[in-house]
């Protein structure tokens, strides 16, 4: 049915536990995990930071992506379910269209997202990313709460 299935990671509870679904939903449907983390090009704060201070802040933030990346993809496989990672920019530091366009680009038929990432909670019920994609998405989306 979900030949696909796309994971955003940013590090928070409810990506972790996205991705706790997401393998329970690929082991039993042979489903393979697109695990992805979108780097947002402009972190809050650093509009007036050096080049240097930027260029340490990028390699960080990779550095960091990866890390986390090589952590999911240890635990899906761990779950004997077959998985990818993927790291991109977020296009206009907007990472819900990166997300979207992640998902069509990779074929996938399901994202399964977070529903509050790093940045807290902004909305009532869904983060404000979380949100986009649920209302952006041609494809289904599955949005994970963590748990209390």
């Amino acid at each position: 049915m979900y030949e696909r299935i796309l994971v955003p990671l940013d590090g928070s509870a409810t990506a972790q536990q996205g991705l706790q679904q997401a393998r329970q939903l690929a082991r039993q449907l042979g489903s393979t995990l697109v695990l992805l983390h979108v780097l947002e090009p402009y972190p809050y704060g650093m509009e007036f930071a050096s080049a240097e201070t930027w260029e340490s802040l990028i390699d960080g933030m990779r550095e960091q992506a990866t890390r986390l990346l090589a952590e999911g993809r240890a635990q899906a496989e761990a779950g004997g379910v077959k998985v990818e990672t993927l790291m991109v920019e977020a296009p206009d530091g907007r990472v819900c269209d990166a997300i979207v366009q992640q998902a069509q680009a990779q074929f996938c038929g399901l994202i399964v997202i977070g529903t509050h990432g790093r940045r807290g909670i902004s909305h009532a019920l869904l983060g404000s990313d979380a949100e986009r994609v649920l209302r952006l998405s041609p494809v289904p989306v599955l949005s994970v709460r963590a748990q209390s």
